[in-house]
């Protein structure tokens, strides 16, 4: 393979074998998935859908790593525009983790599934594979954007040893080294993700609900390591899209590269999770969303500022149940379209700009400019008002009217 080219397919060793596409990512689970599905008779063609989370030189590990497992062909395809455009605009407007916390990391999934479905039809194939487990929600969120998609054959070989293997993860070790394919240690301990949103982990002592390892750690910097001066970032935003960092203009995904870059040295955006998987089981991971926890933190500031109280009141009910709807795997639900519409709608005044500021751990919106924060002219909160005494009496009687009835009346 000539990995110097994205595009370039591995040349095919067998080419009479029926071909199926296996979202590829070169960890132990996709690893697994190439010899297994080998061996069962299918011509496995890798993708992998580089949605921002690797740097060239593990962009490179991941094509040799298909080409030592003797794939039919493999092609690496940028995902970080239609992460962007397809996920990290609506998830900012919407504004909400999910249970309040956790900012959604693997919605990459279903930019994934459409680069392999358009792998699929090149090849003229209906036949899909993933290395999603039977316990958690990738199977779902996978399966339901490619049903969603059209007539496809979904193969899920990690499911398929669970009805056999308890311990999948070893026993999925066990088989690449009896074929003589080695497995990253740090592979071993972890299940990994990492894209252009942040990284997750799993496994190991946090899936033993113990304090996480010094090598569950990805981007994020301990303590010890953030700098010294606080750091200080401004950011532009058009109609609550981020358009320009630090007064410079610049495609969304680089931006939030650009994010991560500079707030892991701080170590903002590192969490510890634990919520309701969509199958019903408690999921436990160790996150880190630097880039993402700073630019929701800014335009939640000045969504604060320019939203009226009503918006600012009735949107996160929206933010929600948009927020469940992705990450329960209804990506193409048309609810989840009805619901960006609103959200849309609600960012026509968000412009203006925002200040960050973190000494480490943590990050705050320090000061925000718009044209169109609702500052009342003649009044300031606390300070001043531009109507009198008896104006805010009778307010506050008429405004308090029924549970003022209710203690009079309860009282006796």
């Amino acid at each position: 393979m000539n990995t110097s080219s994205p595009q370039s397919p591995v040349p095919s060793p067998g080419a009479q074998s029926a071909p199926i596409v296996l979202a590829f990512s070169g960890g132990l689970d996709t690893s697994f998935c190439v010899p297994w599905l080998q061996e069962r008779g299918w011509a496995v063609h890798t993708v992998f859908a580089d949605t921002g989370g690797v740097d060239a030189g593990e962009r490179a590990t991941i094509e040799a790593r298909a080409v030592e497992l003797g794939v039919a062909s493999h092609i690496t395809i940028d995902g970080g525009p239609a992460i962007w455009d397809g996920f990290v605009k609506p998830f900012v407007w919407a504004g909400e983790g999910y249970q309040g916390q956790y900012p959604l990391l693997v919605s990459d999934r279903y930019l994934i599934v459409d680069a392999a479905l358009a792998r699929a039809r090149d090849l003229g194939t209906n036949a899909i594979a993933h290395g999603c487990t039977g316990m958690g929600n990738d199977q779902v969120r996978f399966d339901l954007a490619v049903k969603a998609s059209g007539d496809y054959r979904i193969v899920a070989p990690i499911r398929e040893i669970q009805k056999e293997h308890t311990q999948t993860r070893a026993y999925e070790q066990q088989y690449l080294e009896a074929r003589g394919f080695g497995v990253r240690a740090k592979q071993k301990a972890y299940t990994i993700n990492e894209n252009l949103l942040g990284l997750t982990m799993s496994g190991g002592e946090i899936d033993r609900w113990e304090a996480p390892g010094e090598g569950a750690r990805g981007w994020c910097a301990p303590r010890e390591a953030w700098p010294v001066e606080p750091l200080r970032a401004t950011l532009r935003f058009v109609q609550g899209e981020a358009v320009a960092l630090d007064g410079s203009e610049m495609p969304g995904h680089e931006l939030l590269a650009r994010l991560n870059t500079l707030f892991a040295q701080y170590g903002v955006g590192r969490g510890l999770y634990t919520g309701d998987t969509t199958i019903g089981l408690k999921g436990r991971i160790v996150y880190e969303a630097p880039g993402l926890v700073s630019l929701l933190a800014a335009h939640r500031a000045l969504e604060e500022a320019v939203l009226s109280k009503q918006q600012n009141r009735f949107k996160p009910e929206v933010a929600r149940k948009w927020v469940e709807l992705v990450y329960e795997g209804f990506f193409h639900d048309p609810l989840k379209t009805d619901l960006e519409a609103f959200l849309a709608s609600s960012q026509a005044t968000v412009n203006g700009e925002v200040v960050l500021e973190t000494s480490g751990g943590r990050v705050d919106a320090v000061a925000v400019s718009s044209p169109h924060i609702l500052n009342a002219s003649g009044a300031t909160y606390a300070q001043s008002a531009d109507w009198g005494v008896e104006e805010a009496e009778g307010f506050i009687k008429l405004f308090g009217m029924s549970s003022t009835l209710w203690a009079e009346v309860n009282r006796k």
